[in-house]
């Protein structure tokens, strides 16, 4: 059965996934959904015994049936450029499994969509025979910048522009970027917050002046962000995985239900949960873990969404986001795919910062919890895992699994769980370090990654090994106001 994409707001339909994938954002401002869900049709103890690039490719392929080499592409992504042999790892403890995801090139789990995306667009630009060259414009709030740079870089036909907020992430996640040397890149740090930058990409995207400025340069947009659907299929893999992998190894039998417990702040990691789940995946529970800026938590509780309070900056920058661009699509799909609701929604969204949905659409998000977790919180959390485990967490991780703790002793759920463990805890170290105690006072951030390493025992993943000895590249930072501006520059014109 074909399948083909459309708008979540209507301006579009039956986009083919090339164009969609090129694309990235429909012109209506609106993201590009399926026109329909599709299913496993393989068996479970067939599909048990697949590797990951077998799995992805099946899992994929039902999506993006038209990409012609869609199993090289996965091969060239999947490569010995992961740590972990099975791409990524299922780690049992504190009573659940962690779903390790950051054993890709950057140390995080944007390494799972990011090293296939460039594969998946430069085939999809070859298939729709393009005289153009691609523009990626991307907004970060810490390891999207990261993993898109290292995905595109050096790829022929394309040039990435990453905006990230310039005291909004880790030092460790600025030199990730900042030290990207290839002249096809370009990183900016912008004087505002992610949901600034995030805001800055999305009205280039919708400058219709600026697109036909760049067009008759030989020049288009596109989008690394999970807002691209290119970037958002990939990640329902590595659900379906877990829960080949825990019926493989006897933790689960045939039939048995699954929670999944995912650190959110773009919603689109615990979407790509949701579309595992619509695909046959049994799931019991989607719980949505949010650190203080909890709008997706008085969301899934009020059935009001308001991005009208301060964003915090906190020790979780990854989740510091107040406008969560995927919830658009799950929006979409409660509504029973209407696209003037969404359109609604999203207008009022931009024009008075608040929207609340109605009853029969709150009711469809039953199976989705929501909770937060505040810093102390976060920190108590890690040192906990940490002292009674003996297993080491990120701050984000930290948050799910507190909010999932929240959760069990709430309902008394006893399904089996899987927290998605979305970045290496030295992408983080400060934070980890003084939540066990294992600071020292030390605070240079790269010498404390080693001296940590080195009290723990956990290896530092071969990305940040000697991540301080590079050379930085890129020192500008521009006003929100100049993003515009500063893409036009950086493409010489």
């Amino acid at each position: 059965m074909n399948i083909f994409y459309k708008s979540t707001r209507g301006g579009e339909s039956g986009i083919s996934c090339p164009l969609a994938i090129v694309k990235g954002i429909a012109n209506d401002g609106g993201l590009f959904v399926p026109d329909h869900i599709p299913g496993i049709d393989v068996d479970f103890e067939t599909l048990k015994d697949y590797s990951y690039n077998e799995l992805a490719c099946y899992i994929i392929g039902k999506y993006f049936p038209e990409i012609e080499n869609l199993r090289s592409c996965i091969d060239s992504a999947y490569d010995d450029k992961f740590d972990s042999d099975s791409r990524v790892s299922l780690v049992e403890s504190c009573g659940v499994s962690f779903l390790e995801l950051y054993h890709g090139p950057t140390a995080a789990f944007k390494d799972m969509a990011l090293s296939l995306l460039p594969y998946l667009m430069t085939s999809s630009i070859k298939q729709l025979e393009l005289e153009k060259e691609v523009v990626i414009l991307t907004a970060t709030s810490g390891d999207t910048g990261k993993a898109a740079l290292a995905g595109f870089a050096g790829v022929p036909g394309t040039k990435i522009i990453v905006f990230f907020p310039s005291d909004g992430v880790s030092s460790i996640q600025k030199m990730q970027m900042v030290t990207q040397s290839e002249d096809n890149t370009f990183v900016f740090g912008i004087e505002g917050n992610f949901d600034d930058a995030q805001t800055g990409v999305k009205k280039i995207f919708a400058d219709k002046e600026l697109g036909s400025y760049l067009s008759g340069h030989g020049y288009m947009l596109s989008s690394a962000n999970s807002i691209n659907i290119g970037r958002l299929v990939p990640q329902i893999v590595y659900y379906v995985h877990s829960y080949l992998e825990l019926l493989k190894n006897g933790k689960l039998s045939k039939g048995d239900k699954i929670n999944f417990v995912v650190p959110t702040g773009n919603f689109g990691n615990i979407l790509a949960a949701y579309y595992a789940m619509q695909m046959g995946i049994p799931v019991n529970k989607l719980i949505c873990a949010s650190n203080e800026n909890n709008v997706l938590t008085d969301f899934l509780t009020s059935g009001t969404y308001d991005r009208n309070r301060p964003l915090i900056k906190t020790n979780s920058p990854s989740m510091d986001i107040l406008v969560s661009s995927n919830l658009e699509r799950m929006l979409y799909h409660m509504s029973g795919g209407s696209e003037a609701k969404v359109k609604a929604f999203m207008d009022k969204l931009g024009s008075e910062g608040v929207y609340s949905i109605d009853p029969e659409i709150k009711s469809n998000l039953d199976f989705i919890y929501g909770g937060c977790a505040s810093e102390d919180e976060t920190l108590e959390t890690i040192n906990n895992v940490y002292r009674e485990c003996n297993y080491l967490m990120d701050t984000h991780t930290a948050i799910a699994y507190k909010v999932y703790s929240d959760y069990k002793a709430s309902t008394g759920d006893s399904t089996y769980t899987v927290i998605a463990s979305t970045a290496s805890p030295f992408k983080f170290t400060m934070s980890v370090a003084n939540a066990i105690g294992e600071s020292g006072g030390e605070a240079d951030e790269f010498k404390l990654m080693y001296s940590l390493s080195e009290k723990t025992g956990v290896r530092i993943p071969r990305g940040l090994d000697g991540i301080e000895k590079l050379k930085i590249v890129h020192k500008t930072t521009c006003k929100k106001e100049e993003m515009k501006d500063v893409v036009k520059k950086s493409l010489g014109l």
